[in-house]
């Protein structure tokens, strides 16, 4: 009885997340369109950071709860899940093109701030305030990137239309929406923690494939149903985008409210994440996009690393 009300928290907080994020956003962009902000502006910070709001509020739910093992596993299982599984499945699906702008400048920063994440961890065995300052300043950094490239036209394909939805229904949305992300958060570190105890598992697994599969949720759905009406031409470059801000957002933002401990095997961890931006790279350093052998690649590796999490 205890393992199905676990896993019922664990379904609704990640349901209450998904649904939650996609209100926010919505609302929130709603309310920048009326005060006059232009749409590039909403979709490089509003809407990017959407898919990263439920990674967001585990993370920081899971700080404050005292639970680091769902802390950096979330970051960390949702950034390797992202590559290997998400962009394995959907390149097994249909190639998938990568812009020139994400080879050659945003996948080589993901790399360089994920052996920054793990210097940190290794450094002092936690994510301290000041390095969830740097966090935040390579991101306010990132993100101005973004609009200057944006500007210059680099990236017009993955601007999203705002809706114009009446103020009252903005607000609506906004406030229905922070309640269900910080509800279904709290359900799902809850649920988690839970199902750890109970099968004697630890938090940094749980953190590393349930939770980080529940909080990738959007991106999975995003990049498969892109791929079956054969729009993906953005599709790494939102994923890489993604990630980045799971690491100098969600992480930093953490980091600035509470010292976030790295465990000696998130190493492993934070290698894995490294690792797998490394084989995207050199899958489609040569032929500009990412085709079917290289997705059952990264599928077989996520295999082999499941296998030593079990282990």
């Amino acid at each position: 009885m205890q393992m199905i009300l676990q896993v019922g928290l664990l379904v609704i907080g990640f349901c209450l997340l998904v649904k939650g994020a996609d209100w926010f956003v919505e609302g929130a962009a709603g309310i920048a369109k009326k005060l006059g902000i232009p749409e590039l502006i909403i979709g490089l910070t509003i809407v990017a950071m959407g898919t990263s709001l439920p990674e967001a509020a585990v993370s920081i739910t899971s700080a404050l709860k005292n639970n680091p093992g769902i802390t950096i596993g979330n970051v960390a299982g949702s950034n390797i899940m992202n590559v290997l599984v998400i962009l394995g499945i959907t390149a097994v699906i249909t190639n998938v093109a990568i812009q020139k702008s994400t080879q050659y400048v945003e996948l080589p920063f993901m790399l360089g701030i994920t052996a920054l994440l793990m210097f940190f961890g290794y450094t002092g065995a936690q994510i301290t305030f000041w390095e969830g300052v740097i966090f935040w300043i390579l991101f306010i950094g990132f993100l101005a990137y973004l609009f200057v490239m944006a500007k210059k036209g680099q990236n017009q394909e993955d601007d999203e239309e705002v809706k114009d939805l009446p103020l009252w229904k903005c607000l609506l949305f906004i406030l229905v929406g922070a309640a269900m992300i910080a509800f279904g958060s709290d359900f799902a570190v809850n649920g988690a923690s839970g199902l750890a105890r109970f099968f004697g598992m630890s938090e940094r697994f749980i953190g590393l494939t349930i939770v980080a599969f529940g909080t990738s949720l959007p991106e999975l759905v995003t990049s498969v149903t892109a791929a079956k009406k054969g729009n993906v031409g953005i599709a790494i470059g939102n994923i890489v985008g993604s990630n980045i801000f799971n690491i100098l957002f969600v992480t930093g933002t953490t980091a600035l409210i509470c010292a976030v401990p790295f465990e000696p095997k998130f190493l492993v961890d934070a290698a894995v994440a490294l690792a797998s931006g490394l084989v995207l790279w050199f899958g489609t350093v040569r032929t500009k996009e990412l085709r079917r052998p290289c997705g059952i690649v990264m599928l077989l590796c996520y295999a082999a690393y499941f296998v030593y999490l079990c282990v």
